[in-house]
């Protein structure tokens, strides 16, 4: 019972998440990176399919969450986001599309798991150099409360499975990196400033 809370108080930590990136998108000051939400579409729902393959069940109220989510911010992304057709954007499709062709000959689910976390740490390299380069083109609350969901989510799994812990950690990790990128922006750029 306490880890069927703990995994829907994950699902929930992140799907309010969203809520001040989409207020943020439609006030136009979050710009996301179309590359990467693309990518995390497709891995977001192969993350939530392979982990039940696996057997997960109160931790998958992540993957299902982030799912939904990522979906309703590529929608918006289509209309205000940026990147998708630069030089930088296609080498990391082609390299997602790459690990993708791995994943559907791949059998093992275990195995597909990690290529699809490998392929979605690729798609979140533009949106992190993005956050440190123009740090007030995303949503900082967004990225810390996906970190958080993903603990969350850590705790839900109730052992020590490498398997279904991998993905909650890689959506703490992941998000982590975002804030702590954004964050280094932000000091980068008021240093710049005190320094005039």
């Amino acid at each position: 019972m306490f880890l069927s809370i703990i995994g829907i108080l994950a699902g929930i930590i992140s799907a309010s998440a969203y809520i001040p990136y989409i207020r943020d998108i439609l006030a136009k000051t979050t710009k996301p990176e179309r590359a990467s939400w693309i990518i995390w579409v497709v891995l977001t729902g192969i993350a939530f399919f392979s982990q039940l393959a696996k057997g997960a069940t109160t931790s998958l109220w992540l993957p299902g969450i982030e799912t939904i989510g990522v979906t309703i911010v590529f929608l918006f992304s289509l209309h205000f986001g940026v990147g998708g057709m630069t030089k930088r954007d296609t080498f990391i499709l082609i390299c997602a599309a790459s690990g993708l062709l791995l994943w559907y000959f791949t059998k093992e689910p275990a195995v597909a798991l990690y290529i699809i976390i490998a392929v979605d740490a690729i798609g979140t390299v533009p949106t992190i150099i993005k956050s440190y380069e123009d740090p007030g083109s995303e949503t900082l609350t967004t990225w810390v409360m996906v970190a958080i969901a993903g603990i969350f989510a850590m705790i839900a799994v109730g052992s020590f499975n490498i398997i279904l812990l991998s993905y909650p950690f890689y959506i703490f990790a992941a998000n982590a990196a975002t804030a702590l990128a954004m964050v280094l922006g932000k000091n980068k750029k008021k240093l710049r400033k005190d320094e005039r």
